[in-house]
């Protein structure tokens, strides 16, 4: 599971992250299922068979990770059991990666 600012952190593209692959069972959405229904649908919150319907549709359409691998958010949706051939081969790739950061003008000083 990876929401909101807990994705950002985990190695994400955002933050120059190199490889990133999730399984089909991923959820990567900006807020759970059941925190979002609950925001969006606020009106049907004292009806329980709503709200669970809410939280499904929400789940079906957002809390997976084929719409964050559309946008190039991660780099393939792989299967569990191709995992360790996936990440040898990504690791394999990076053996020789030079990283370089980008020039700061300014340092931290001492506070």
């Amino acid at each position: 599971k990876a929401y909101g600012g807990a994705y950002d952190v985990m190695s994400s593209k955002h933050l120059r992250g190199d490889v990133n692959y999730a399984w089909p069972t991923a959820e990567i959405a900006v807020m759970g299922a059941k925190g979002a229904a609950e925001i969006i649908h606020r009106k049907d919150l004292g009806d329980a068979d709503k709200m669970a319907e809410h939280v499904k549709e929400y789940e079906d359409r957002f809390a997976n990770p084929f719409i964050a691998a559309g946008r190039g958010y991660i780099d393939d949706v792989i299967m569990p059991r191709n995992t360790r051939k996936r990440l040898i081969a990504a690791l394999r790739t990076l053996k020789n990666k030079k990283a370089e950061n980008p020039w700061k003008k300014h340092d931290n000083i001492p506070l």
